[in-house]
């Protein structure tokens, strides 16, 4: 279960849906919210795939025609062909091939009857010591024919999915069709060298990339391939290649996972806590708004002015990250103003305790910033810091809390510390000031 919840975490977090919540229930289930999310089939599917990548060598056209002769001699001892024509009673299964050999050809009208007779039950006990067959994922043509492969191969993989280190959708990747999209996979050191041992031991064969169950190409090896590069190509749209990239690079579930409920909440059944966390914003900053008026009047609304566009900022940069703004990250913008009050604070008693001792306004202005700065500057590094652990290791909510508080501090770095300073340099070169409103 730990595991499973770790992956699909991984996954999720790749595909971008902001503040999810991903928890065990009782001894065999995981709840997954994702708030903001658009396109839940998507999510569906990338939460359910399995994503068990393989690498499969192909049996020899003499190890498959063995085991195909094996297949249909059982089959017609126990009369699967019965009723047919000779050449069906004696080969009941390879007379639906088009094409014999290590990947045999089934056309789509033969699927069904195929696929029936692989089924009947026994007939595992009747192929080769570690042989399988799995049948190509996607249908192709041969000869003008619409069908799909069938692949005779070793059972044991010679590599997983867990010798792939990164994963990338990328065009290109197919020679015969340079415009599709597919994922290029790099392994690990490890990966590498296990990669190098099989293309160099097995050249001239052919090497299956199966996912989950399912050939997706069988590349022959013509030399000896030592840096770990490998792809996977097929009729991938760019959404579904970016999906299978996340898969492998999160790694495999470690047991199938199957969608036992699905709820959509609508924004309405949120609306009575956004609108009383809104309000209790909105109340806040009008608050904060009359006292910096009250108390230090001008210089309040030079300061009114820096919190205006500090919030402008946290909210452009969540815009730009895609992110949902949810509860928790409401309480992080208010606590970015009230962080921002006091760096103004800070900054104003400091200009107050200079012009009372005599300096002028702008040396006033200049102690004030330059005695306060360092203050400031401790305040926010701490208080990044205690942000960036919540975020590190928090979960949904908190993250979000955390990445608001990040970005209301790092801009109020520069709003109440430069955009205010700038205001008061601008008034000073346009006038010389005998008076401070503050």
């Amino acid at each position: 279960m730990l595991r499973a919840i770790e992956v699909l975490r991984n996954r999720i977090d790749q595909f971008g849906v902001a503040e999810p919540l991903i928890q065990q229930e009782g001894e065999d289930r995981i709840v997954v919210q994702l708030p903001g999310l658009t396109d839940r089939t998507r999510a569906r599917e990338l939460l359910g795939k399995t994503a068990l990548l393989e690498f499969k060598l192909v049996r020899t056209p003499e190890e498959a025609k063995s085991t195909f002769d094996r297949l249909d001699a059982a089959l017609a001892a126990r009369g699967a062909g019965a009723g047919m024509d000779t050449l069906l009673r004696r080969q009941p299964l390879t007379s639906h091939f088009l094409e014999t050999g290590s990947a045999s050809f089934v056309r789509n009208e033969d699927e069904p009857t195929v696929q029936r007779l692989l089924s009947t039950a026994g007939l595992d006990s009747i192929m080769p010591p570690d042989t399988q067959l799995l049948w190509e994922a996607d249908e192709g043509d041969y000869q003008g024919v619409s069908g799909r492969f069938v692949y005779v191969l070793r059972s044991t993989p010679e590599m997983t999915g867990g010798s792939i280190a990164t994963a990338e959708a990328r065009i290109g990747l197919d020679q015969t069709n340079p415009g599709a999209w597919g994922v290029s996979m790099t392994m690990t050191p490890r990966g590498r060298a296990d990669f190098a041992r099989v293309t160099g031991n097995n050249v001239g064969r052919q090497l299956a990339i199966i996912l989950d169950g399912k050939v997706n190409s069988a590349p022959n090896i013509r030399e000896k391939i030592p840096n770990g590069d490998a792809s996977i190509h097929g009729s991938f749209t760019i959404e579904q290649s970016k999906d299978l990239a996340i898969v492998l690079r999160a790694g495999a579930l470690p047991a199938p996972v199957r969608i036992a409920e699905e709820r959509s909440v609508g924004p309405s059944l949120g609306s009575d806590s956004i609108r009383e966390g809104l309000k209790a914003g909105l109340i806040d900053s009008a608050l904060v708004v009359v006292f910096m008026l009250i108390y230090y009047q001008l210089s309040g609304v030079i300061a009114i002015a820096a919190l205006a566009l500090n919030v402008v900022y946290v909210v452009a940069s969540l815009a730009g990250f895609g992110a949902t703004l949810t509860l928790p990250g409401i309480a992080g913008l208010v606590l970015t103003v009230g962080m921002a009050v006091d760096t103004n604070v800070l900054i104003f008693e400091r200009m107050r305790e200079e012009l009372r001792n005599g300096k002028s306004v702008r040396q006033s202005v200049e102690l004030g910033y330059n005695r306060a700065f360092r203050t400031i500057l401790d305040a926010h590094l701490t208080t990044l810091i205690s942000a960036l652990f919540l975020f590190q290791f928090g979960t949904g909510p908190i993250k979000g809390f955390a990445v608001t508080l990040s970005i209301g501090l790092i801009a109020n770095m520069f709003t109440a510390v430069l955009f205010t300073r700038l205001v008061y340099d601008l008034i000073q070169h346009k006038r010389t000031l005998s008076r401070l409103s503050i």
